[in-house]
């Protein structure tokens, strides 16, 4: 099977290419590298450097002639959204229907579509949070998901295109940036590495911060790699259904680090606190059973043993040596 990734360069998205040529899929990347990497591309992916909102677009996948698009390019900062949503919007959906238009004339097969389960259902009232809850998007990022997930009905029911929506977790891992959603992990890991003080954000009355559900980019590939060929016109959550708070995650992280890096500063084990910033929800963590059921997929990775192994990548990519 031949798969376009957009976004491929990315952390989750590289990591899909990764997962889908182990798997012997023929695979081509779009990014345009403006938070993806050029040394994240797998060599044995098809490379094109270009915007997903780019007219070329059509012509490109009129060359690659994908059976299947993978849609992970999108603008992924939530703090960023709220302070310029019209950008967010104009690459999250203009960026989509450009990738849906250009499908359509080119009788794509399949177009599996990430949204964002940690974002879009807001503060909702059910917690840990399904599929069936109503999302009340908080931010323009998460408005701009839950937009594209009607978007694809559309194109299924008028076209005739195919799709599933995975909607995303918390997700950490190897190569993972700052920004995003999951950013954190990599923020604190970043600071304790270069000895900096890590920030707690937090609402007044909760000052072991948020509660996030945190998911391995590892679990997040077998996710991916179940949906080509399962959950056609289904929306299914991709996280672990435990919620971890922010202080409890530092926690987590300043230990393993601890233990790699004995000579570790004492006074960094404790963040300092600031406020939530606009666009935060205070809890966010999903039901999974219907990604168990339906596309027979769930996490292997616990949070302890996937922080250690994001850490030691961290060190590694740093050059530390344990000391």
């Amino acid at each position: 099977m031949k798969i376009l990734v957009t976004g491929g360069a990315g952390f989750i998205g590289s990591h899909v290419v990764d997962g889908y040529l182990e798997e012997g899929h023929e695979v081509v990347v779009v990014d345009d590298l403006s938070t993806g990497k050029p040394e994240n591309v797998n060599p044995r992916a098809t490379f094109h450097h270009m915007d997903i909102r780019s007219e070329a677009m059509v012509r490109i996948m009129a060359k690659e002639s994908p059976d299947v698009i993978n849609h992970h390019a999108a603008q992924i900062s939530v703090p960023d959204s709220v302070s310029n949503p019209l950008k967010d919007a104009d690459i999250n959906i203009r960026g989509l229907l450009n990738i849906l238009e250009s499908a359509v004339k080119n009788n794509v097969k399949k177009v599996i579509f990430i949204s964002s389960g940690g974002a879009i259902y807001g503060e909702a009232d059910q917690y840990p949070t399904s599929e069936d809850f109503l999302p009340r998007p908080l931010s323009p990022y998460a408005v701009s998901k839950y937009a594209s997930e009607y978007y694809l009905a559309y194109y299924q029911h008028h076209y005739g295109l195919p799709f599933t929506t995975l909607r995303y977790a918390n997700v950490y891992g190897p190569r993972q940036i700052a920004r995003g959603e999951a950013g954190v992990v990599s923020i604190f890991m970043t600071n304790l590495l270069h000895g900096k003080p890590c920030i707690l954000n937090h609402f007044p009355d909760e000052p072991s911060g948020m509660t996030r559900d945190y998911c391995y980019v590892g679990d997040v590939v077998k996710a991916n790699a179940r949906a080509l060929a399962a959950g056609s016109g289904a929306t299914f959550n991709i996280g672990t259904g435990q919620g971890t708070k922010t202080l409890e995650l530092f926690n987590i992280i300043y230990s393993s680090m601890k233990k790699m890096r004995p000579s570790l500063s004492e006074e960094l084990s404790r963040p300092e606190s600031q406020q939530a910033r606009p666009g935060d929800i205070r809890r966010s963590c999903l039901v999974i059973e219907k990604a168990r059921r339906e596309l027979g997929w769930e996490p292997g990775m616990d949070l302890e043993s996937g922080i250690e192994m994001t850490l030691e990548w961290w060190m590694n990519e740093a050059g530390v040596r344990g000391s």
